[in-house]
C-alpha cells in the first residue's frame, strides 16, 4: 500500500507524491530533493538536508516514518516542506502558546 503526500511550498505550489508507510521523513526529503519538479524551479534549495516537512502544525523529524504518523491509504494527506537548517525546540513558548489556543501559523514560517 502507498500513502498519497500532497506537499505545499510557503509559495503556495503544490505537488503530489506516493510513499511506502516505511519511509521516514528525511527519505522523502531526499526523494523530493532528487524528483525536484520543473516548476518548483524558483524554490530549489542547496540540500535535501535543510528539507522539513510540516504535518497538522508540528516539523516532523527524520526519523518519523509515515505508517508511524497512522496516515491513511487511499486518500491524499497534506504536508507543508520548508527550507530550514534546525528544527525549532520543541519546548518554545510559541509553540505552547499555539497548542493552547489550537491556532496554527504553519504557513507563515520563512
Amino acid at each position: 500500500m502507498q500513502i498519497n503526500l500532497r506537499l505545499i511550498l510557503v509559495s503556495g505550489k503544490t505537488k503530489e507524491f506516493l510513499f511506502s508507510p516505511n519511509d521516514s521523513a528525511a527519505d522523502i526529503a531526499k526523494h523530493v530533493y532528487d524528483n525536484w519538479p520543473m516548476d518548483w524551479e524558483e524554490e530549489q534549495v542547496s540540500s535535501p538536508n535543510i528539507l522539513r516537512l510540516i504535518y497538522q502544525g508540528r516539523f516532523l523529524h527524520g526519523n518519523v516514518t509515515l505508517g508511524a504518523l497512522k496516515l491513511p491509504f487511499g486518500k491524499t494527506t497534506v504536508m507543508h516542506l520548508v527550507a530550514r537548517e534546525t528544527l525549532p525546540e520543541p519546548n518554545s513558548q510559541g509553540q505552547r502558546n499555539r497548542e493552547k489556543t489550537g491556532e496554527s501559523n504553519c504557513c507563515v514560517i520563512l
